[in-house]
This record gives C-alpha cells, sequence and structure tokens, in this order.
C-alpha cells in the first residue's frame, strides 16, 4: 500500500487559574468547556464539519481526532485546526465562567503529562493491509518508533534517580509493552485491538499510541510521514529490511529518551549493537532506495528528503534541530534560561517553561512566541488551518461525512455519525455505510443528499 490513510488523535490537558492559584479541577472546567458542544450535537461526542471528531476523554481530558488524511499537508493542517476548535471553546468557557462569577484563565496544553505524572496520549491511526504476521512490525517498525524520539520527541524535564533530567520523550516513560490489545492498562507501543473503522476483510488500522504530542508541524509531518515510508516497505515485500529486532524495546525506549546526543548503542535480539541514529539513519538509507525505485506518492521523496536532513543535523549538531524538533526548541530554552539566570534545572521557574511551552493560547504560548519570531518551520499557513477547522479534506472519505454534517445542519434535519456510517434520523432511517476510507465520492451518498435536500420541507437556517 503506498497511497496511505493517516490521522492523529490528540488529547489536551486542562487548567483553570486566576493569580497563579488553581480554582477548579479540571473535570468542572472540562463541564464548562463542553457545553458548547452539548449544544451543538446534544453530546459530548461530536463529528465536525471538517470531518473531525471531538469528545471529552476518561480523566477530563478534551479529545480532537483528526479526519481521514492522505497526505501530510492535510493531516498537519487538521491536526492545527483542533487547536484552532479546542481555543474558541476556551474562549466560551472563559465567557460562561466569568458569568458564573469565577474569573480566571483556562489553560489547554497539548502536552501529555501532569503535575501529577498522569499521561495522556497522541495516537497515530494508519490505514495497512489486513496482515495477521505482525513479525515484520516487530523486526523493523518497532525500533523505528523507539529510536524515531531523535525527530520526533516533545522533551520534558523529569525526576531521575540522580535527580532531574531532560528526556526526549514525554510518553517514553509511560510505556510498559512492546504488542498489547490494553491501551491504559499497560499502554503499548502499538495497540493491537481490531477497529479497523473500515472493510475488515481488506484494511487494519495500526493503532500507535506511543507518540508525544507535537507543537511543531514539521515534527508532525516528519513523526507520521517517516511512520508511512516504514510501512510501505514492511508491507512490500521485495524490500529487503534488515532485522532490528531490539531485546528489551521498553527499556531501549527509555535509554533513547535520555541520550539526547545518540552516543548510547542498544542491544539488538542478533548480537549487534547499534545507536538510536545508526538505526533511522539505515532505515533512512533503505527509504530512498525505496522512493527511487517505484513510483510513490509526492509525499514520500518529500519527506524522505526531510528525514535524511533531520538525521544529517543531528550527527553534526543536534541544536541545528530547533527550528524544527520540539525537544531540541525546549532543551534550548530551558538551557539559555538556567545559564541567563542561574537556575537549576529542577527549579520551579524550569518546569514553567516547560510547561508553557506547551500552552496553546497563540500569545502566551512559548512555542507560539517562537513562531512568531520567525523561529520554527512551518508546513502549512495559518489559512490553511482556518480552512481545515472547517473542510474536511478532500480526497478522502471525510470529505463526504464532512458535506453531510454541513448539510444536515443547513436544513436543520437530525442525523447520526461515525466514522462509517452517516443516517439521517427520519421515519425512513436512511443509512450510507462507507467502508472504504479511500474513496471520497459514492454515488449512494450523492443520492442521500440529494434527498435530504428535497425532503426537508424547511429553509435552510
Amino acid at each position: 500500500m503506498l497511497r496511505r490513510i493517516f490521522g492523529i488523535e490528540t488529547e489536551y490537558g486542562v487548567t483553570f487559574a486566576w493569580q497563579g492559584q488553581r480554582r477548579l479541577s479540571p473535570d468542572e472546567v472540562s463541564r464548562f468547556l463542553f457545553r458548547k458542544v452539548v449544544a451543538w450535537g446534544r453530546s459530548s461526542n461530536v463529528f465536525l464539519e471538517n470531518g473531525g471528531r471531538l469528545y471529552l476523554d476518561v480523566g477530563s481530558h478534551p479529545e480532537y481526532a483528526t479526519a481521514e488524511c492522505d497526505s501530510l499537508e492535510d493531516l498537519v493542517a487538521q491536526d492545527k485546526a483542533g487547536e484552532s476548535v479546542l481555543r474558541e471553546l476556551v474562549d466560551y468557557a472563559e465567557r460562561e465562567l466569568a458569568n458564573d462569577g469565577a474569573r480566571g484563565s483556562v489553560y489547554l496544553f497539548k502536552n501529555n503529562t501532569d503535575s501529577a505524572g498522569n499521561s495522556y496520549g497522541c495516537h497515530e491511526n494508519y490505514a495497512i493491509e489486513r496482515i495477521e504476521d505482525l513479525s515484520r512490525l516487530e523486526q523493523v517498525f518497532i525500533p523505528f518508533l523507539v529510536t524515531r524520539q531523535i525527530f520526533a520527541g516533545a522533551g520534558k524535564v523529569v525526576s531521575a534517580p540522580r535527580g532531574a533530567a531532560f528526556a526526549m520523550s514525554q510518553r517514553a516513560e509511560h510505556i510498559w509493552e512492546s504488542i498489547s490489545s490494553a491501551t491504559t492498562r499497560s499502554r503499548p507501543i502499538i495497540n493491537t485491538r481490531d477497529e479497523p473503522h473500515a472493510d475488515p476483510e481488506r484494511y487494519r488500522r495500526l493503532h500507535v499510541i506511543v507518540g508525544d504530542s507535537n507543537m511543531s508541524e514539521f515534527a508532525t509531518m516528519l513523526k507520521v510521514g517517516t511512520a508511512a515510508v516504514v510501512l510501505a516497505m514492511i508491507e512490500d515485500k521485495t524490500t529487503v529490511l534488515r532485522d532490528y529486532n531490539l531485546v528489551s524495546p521498553i527499556n531501549a525506549l527509555r535509554e533513547v529518551s535520555y541520550d539526547l546526543w545518540g552516543k548510547d548503542t542498544l542491544k539488538l535480539a542478533s548480537g549487534r549493537d547499534m545507536t538510536a541514529l545508526e538505526i533511522q539513519e539505515d532505515l533512512c538509507e533503505r527509504a530512498e532506495r525505496f522512493v527511487e525505485s517505484r513510483e510513490t506518492p509526492p509525499d514520500f521523496p518529500n519527506v524522505v528528503r526531510a528525514w535524511r536532513d533531520a538525521l544529517e543535523d543531528y550527527r553534526a549538531e543536534p541544536m541545528r534541530l530547533a527550528d524544527r524538533v520540539d525537544w531540541v526548541a525546549k532543551y534550548q530554552m530551558i538551557d539559555r534560561a538556567i545559564e541567563r539566570d542561574g537556575l537549576a534545572l529542577d527549579s520551579p521557574r524550569v518546569a514553567l517553561i516547560d510547561l508553557l511551552y506547551h500552552d496553546t493560547n497563540l500569545e502566551r504560548g512559548l512555542f507560539y512566541g517562537r513562531q512568531r519570531l520567525g523561529h520554527t518551520r512551518r508546513v502549512v499557513d495559518d489559512a490553511r488551518v482556518v480552512d481545515a477547522a472547517s473542510r474536511a479534506p478532500s480526497t478522502t472519505r471525510a470529505r463526504m461525512r464532512g458535506e453531510f454534517i454541513r448539510v444536515a445542519k443547513q436544513y436543520r434535519r437530525d442525523y447520526t455519525v461515525d466514522w462509517v456510517h452517516l443516517k439521517l434520523n427520519d421515519e425512513l432511517q436512511r443509512t450510507v455505510l462507507l467502508k472504504d476510507p479511500f474513496e471520497a465520492h459514492d454515488d449512494r451518498f450523492e443520492r442521500l443528499l440529494t434527498s435530504l435536500e428535497r425532503r426537508s420541507g424547511r429553509a435552510p437556517s
């Protein structure tokens, strides 16, 4: 499979404070945050006109799932659109709280840990071929995921046995298995629960839960794009790939996270020792040959070039990646603050920098301060993000879902949707089942839409 469907589910941290003091619990804040959502769809779990899904997850975490995308630019725009949608809810919640006499600010963080040590996720989804033998995933894809922290980590100051330390990844400390059907009890690198949201005889949905939430558009693009290329090589049985199986993937995940400069080697089951960078370089070299030898989507050669550039910069001097990689940008900010103000790594001011890097407020967030100064490399512009907040990708099944929701709302019709169903809740209970996520057009959908408009009996609102 060369053309690939992918998407990201992001859980956000939320709090409410006034003059530095936390005034409401996350559960209370989330209830205010989702009042508007409930008004939209009589539920805190809704699909949006851009094809994505917005809901309140366990632990009072707002969660946004992008629509199905088949291009990296669409994915990045959809991911950033999720921030935009939630910022609107934050503004609404602050007004509602003020009306109830609660002065203060709602903070929405796109990170993966809170002050109590809890972790919440950023899950990637990839449509893959219906394969039952997962050995190539264990031999190649898991080592790839373990070592891609070099460019995909969000960075965090953590409490280590020998004191505070800086780590590449926020999620590495919270993952306990390589492959499992569980998501919360054991938190595996790859979740194998078989929910394809598509034709189960043709597709499988690979659910990756090891990744960090990225503020950097470039890191999001590289994280998902390189994974898509590696999956294409794994599915292509003619592509020769080395067995990178790690003796202990979970230990390696943590080791890589603390090894900022990529000096330590990892034990492979074959008896070899390789650094994280060497594994990434070897895979990138094979990916270069792969995209040169066959017709691939335009995203593939572009992301492989970006992959090679990132690895070369990391080998030469990791700080060169500060415009593209979150952990490097954050490390640089913290390092400068420590040097300038004589701070300790475990000081409250460093912890505040660590947290505010992920603040999604465009004026207050430290990442967006860097972006305003031109210190980040972007993938899409603001206009593309605005469009993605209300319009689904035009080349996948999400186009039909988004259009159905828009028209149903326009004519004030009662409807139900999920990833595969579009249903009008009328006397006929008409339903269209969309089992192919790659198909953006379907005659049954067009008939349903026409019928909706003709039989509504109401003027559009």
